[in-house]
């Protein structure tokens, strides 16, 4: 990444980089970066030459945690373990959640709403995610605060500040808290998604533990940062484009389709990390077997061989063959969850925060991630009713 770069804006690194080495060795950390949309759609989806499998002979950071979870495994594993959960987040399921996620969204709008301003991250965005995912997995209340701290540092992995030890340290923490949650649920199950996955079999076979815990630590990495995101990048695009806002307020039919904009636009995950099973030829270039490889999604999303005008914020896009959810078997699960999640939570800003606006002179900032796209805050200005 190019130092002098702005981090709120790495799209004209991303379009130099498409230009000059779509397919581009860093030297340094041995890995190959993927820019162009048709090379990036094909490390996501072609799994039997790139293998979604970490860990390996480095477990480092929170790898142990995910080792045994769907988004680091291979057929068939992948697609017996996918199938246990694939029924937790069918669109009947999630939309079963909906009376529940716009009484959330009420619930913490009521505290905001008769204010002239507020963050709009911390007041909505951060918390309506995790307490819908903690619900689905039956995690107390209480434990909320603890879960989304985690899960902040889980995901700033690639962020300048945590330590190793401290990253070691929430894991051992999350590993510790979650088999008492699994071994609570043996005992007594309930209704939640872990006491699901505990009954589930695979061909007579239970999952291991290994693989639970993989499971639930993906849910709360997965079903927070992520939402979180494409709920403020979408309230950041329409403060940018008052045209485009005052469409959707006229038509909230749009907003289905001004989502999945905000998904290419500025993509709530940017990359995704493979490792080449074999030789293979990508972009031109030859990439050896055991290569790590960094498809970088927020690039092919502004690909100017894709998509007409590119670094235009376009609701009327269509077709909008965007890769924020990734491709092929391992498209995110929880793309529907995380859609209705932001539709509600937009449609209730519009309606309850007439002349909703960035505050002057807001200063943004990115939350220092390049796996991630998010802002550290959002601070929102409106005119109470």
């Amino acid at each position: 990444m190019d130092v002098a770069e702005n981090p709120l804006d790495p799209f004209p690194h991303y379009e130099r980089m498409r230009a000059a080495a779509p397919v581009f060795l860093d030297d340094q950390s041995g890995a190959w970066h993927v820019f162009r949309y048709d090379d990036v759609q094909r490390v996501l989806s072609e799994h039997a030459t790139f293998s979604s499998r970490i860990g390996g002979d480095d477990p480092s950071g929170s790898g142990q945690l995910f080792a045994a979870s769907l988004i680091t495994t291979d057929p068939p594993r992948h697609r017996q373990l996918r199938s246990l959960v694939t029924q937790a987040f069918m669109p009947k399921a999630v939309d079963a959640l909906a009376p529940r996620i716009a009484g959330l969204t009420d619930e913490l709008l009521e505290g905001i709403a008769a204010r002239r301003s507020a963050d709009l991250i911390k007041e909505l965005a951060y918390p309506l995610p995790v307490i819908v995912i903690s619900e689905l997995m039956g995690i107390p209340a209480e434990d909320r605060e603890r879960f989304k701290q985690w899960s902040d540092i889980i995901v700033s992995q690639t962020r300048t500040g945590p330590t190793g030890r401290e990253h070691d340290a929430t894991t051992s923490e999350m590993i510790e808290y979650f088999l008492a949650l699994i071994d609570q649920r043996r005992r007594r199950p309930g209704k939640d998604l872990i006491s699901t996955l505990l009954a589930a079999e695979i061909d007579g076979q239970k999952l291991t533990v290994p693989e639970l815990l993989g499971f639930c630590s993906l849910l709360l990495v997965a079903g927070n940062e992520t939402t979180t995101n494409l709920i403020g990048n979408a309230v950041l695009c329409l403060a940018e484009s008052p045209v485009t806002l005052q469409r959707v307020l006229e038509e909230p039919a749009l907003l289905p389709q001004t989502l999945e904009e905000v998904l290419r636009f500025r993509s709530p995950v940017q990359s995704m990390y493979r490792v080449a099973v074999a030789e293979t030829m990508l972009g031109g270039e030859r990439i050896p077997a055991g290569a790590p490889i960094v498809a970088w999604i927020g690039s092919a999303n502004r690909d100017e061989q894709t998509f007409q005008r590119p670094a235009e914020f376009d609701v009327d896009r269509s077709p909008n063959r965007h890769l924020a959810f990734g491709h092929g078997i391992h498209f995110c699960l929880g793309a529907p969850l995380a859609r209705l999640e932001a539709r509600i939570a937009l449609e209730a800003l519009l309606a309850r925060l007439p002349g909703l606006s960035l505050a002057p002179g807001a200063q943004l900032e990115r939350m220092e991630s390049t796996i991630v796209y998010g802002l550290k805050a959002l601070p929102v200005t409106w005119q109470p009713a």
